[in-house]
C-alpha cells in the first residue's frame, strides 16, 4: 500500500485518538520533517503534550506524542494555496470556527512552519497546510 500524504495521515491518526477518548498518546508512523514541524507548532500553542521522535535503524522514525485532550479536530488542506500576510483573516473565516479560537498552520520560506498568528506577527504569507481547534 503506498501512502501519499504522511502530514493526512499523521493528523488523522491523532484526532481519531483524540476522539475515542482514553488515550494518553499515540504513535504516528510515518514520520517526516514537515509532521514533525507541525507537531512542534501544535506543542506551542498547547494542543499537544511532549513529542519523542523514535529512531527505527532504518533511516526513518516514528513520532510518540502524548495527548491532551484539547483537539476538537485537525486536518490538512487541500490543495494548499498560497496566501500573502494581507489575506490571512479572510481564510481564518473559512476554516476556523471562531475568532481566537484554533490555528492555521503554514509553510513559509522565511520562518519555517509557523502559526498564522507568527505568520501575521512577521508579516509573511506562505502554504497553508493545516488547521486545528
Amino acid at each position: 500500500m503506498v501512502m501519499l500524504d504522511v502530514l493526512s495521515n499523521a493528523l488523522i491518526m491523532i484526532k481519531n485518538a483524540e476522539a475515542r477518548g482514553g488515550h494518553k498518546e499515540v504513535v504516528i508512523w510515518p514520520s517526516s520533517k514537515l509532521v514533525g514541524n507541525v507537531l512542534r507548532v501544535m506543542q506551542r500553542y498547547g494542543y499537544v503534550g511532549e513529542i519523542e521522535f523514535i529512531e527505527d535503524g532504518r533511516g526513518g522514525g516514528k513520532f510518540k506524542v502524548q495527548l491532551l485532550g484539547k483537539i476538537n479536530d485537525t486536518s490538512t488542506i487541500k490543495p494548499r494555496y498560497n496566501v500573502k500576510a494581507s489575506k490571512l483573516m479572510e481564510w481564518e473565516e473559512k476554516y476556523l470556527p471562531a475568532r481566537n479560537v484554533g490555528l492555521l498552520i503554514l509553510s513559509t520560506s522565511r520562518g519555517g512552519v509557523l502559526s498564522h498568528l507568527e505568520a501575521r506577527q512577521l508579516n509573511v504569507g506562505g502554504a497553508l497546510i493545516a488547521y486545528v481547534y
